[in-house]
């Protein structure tokens, strides 16, 4: 994806953006149908929850655009609007009807911060949860497991694990802020999405639920489940988005495949190579080269990628992800994501592997 250079609005600063955006899995650029759907939701300022004609309006438009989501996602049950998937996280681990709470050690941090105490499910070297028999056979639990994982796009079986903890009386949490609008959704008993990894605007998410009543109330909007105004013109910029579609995947998979042999060639390693990963995100270790010197290399050629999640990558140290699939620090101070869009094209990924390659290179020669 290609950017040009603007002016900041609250000087003469310049600010140059990437020439190329390699970093998809941190945000995606807002797709030009939600940026329109959204300028027509801020015609309709009105409170959705104001009796009067205007906030009528606003309500019934609101709505339909719930009704959008929900028929794009094929989930026939309740639709919570949220500020985006760390809200709705927080919501399920918090509020879930529960007597215990278990998490895998590859969870985005903003489950690991609500519930730091949880039962941890380790995870193999392909970053695969182990479930705990032990767990199965205890009082009722909310599990917690991504979809997909953000730092290195390995998608867990969630379909055999959801069997599982259901036949035991348990409920399962996926997290699929990665996964929502490029998979179908898992069978899940709580799921959380965020529109702006899926080019939707940031601000605005939902928390799935199938059954109301496995979720505590704590009043206020969104039949209670969530207090605050609701972003109507977020919502509707959130609907138009999935309406999208995700046919650009398969050519995202070409892409993958593409730099995941250019990187091997200059000496690259893929991580998690032998499991089934979401094409969209890759973690990539270049022995013996930094992941902080890779960033600042990339990001001196016009490129965007990162260290691991966008939440915690900015102290650039090796993430939990890593360390609990078994690389030693050493290796997870030299890995990077890349994670493509529905924009990328071959230009980024030569771009890329042009400036790896070099890298290699110059490591090799010192």
């Amino acid at each position: 994806m290609r950017n040009r250079t603007r002016t900041a609005i609250t000087g003469d600063t310049t600010i140059t953006r990437p020439t190329y955006y390699l970093d998809h899995a941190a945000t995606a650029p807002v797709s030009a149908a939600a940026r329109a759907a959204m300028a027509d939701g801020l015609s309709r300022w009105a409170n959705p929850s104001s009796p009067h004609a205007a906030g009528r309006a606003a309500r019934a438009a609101l709505e339909d655009a719930r009704a959008r989501i929900a028929a794009a996602f094929d989930w026939p049950h309740t639709v919570i609007l949220t500020s985006g998937a760390s809200e709705a996280l927080a919501i399920a681990l918090t509020r879930a009807k529960v007597q215990r709470h278990a998490v895998s050690e590859v969870e985005h941090d903003a489950v690991l911060r609500v519930l730091p105490d949880a039962i941890r499910l380790p995870v193999d070297a392909n970053g695969i949860v182990q479930l705990d028999e032990t767990l199965l056979d205890g009082p009722p639990a909310l599990v917690a497991i991504q979809s997909a994982n953000n730092e290195t796009g390995v998608l867990q079986p969630l379909a055999g694990i959801a069997t599982k903890l259901r036949a035991a009386g348990h409920l399962l949490l996926a997290d699929c802020a990665q996964t929502a609008g490029k998979r179908p959704l898992p069978d899940a008993d709580f799921i959380a999405v965020s529109a702006h990894k899926l080019g939707g605007p940031p601000g605005i998410g939902a928390l799935l639920i199938r059954d109301l009543a496995t979720l505590a109330p704590s009043g206020g909007q969104e039949q209670g489940y969530r207090g605050g105004t609701e972003n109507m013109p977020a919502t509707l910029g959130f609907a138009a988005a999935l309406e999208d579609g995700s046919a650009w995947l398969a050519e995202a998979e070409r892409l993958r495949e593409k730099l995941e042999a250019g990187i091997l060639a200059s000496g690259g390693e893929v991580i998690a190579s032998d499991t089934l990963r979401l094409p969209t995100i890759g973690a990539y270790r270049l022995p013996g080269v930094a992941a902080t010197t890779q960033l600042i290399r990339m990001d001196m050629a016009g490129i965007a990628i990162s260290a691991g999640s966008a939440c915690s990558s900015g102290s650039l140290k090796p993430g939990h992800v890593l360390a609990a699939m078994g690389l030693d620090p050493t290796a997870a101070t030299e890995t990077i994501r890349v994670s493509i869009g529905r924009d990328t094209g071959d230009a980024a990924i030569d771009a890329f592997l042009a400036t790896y390659a070099a890298m290699a290179t110059r490591r090799a020669a010192a």
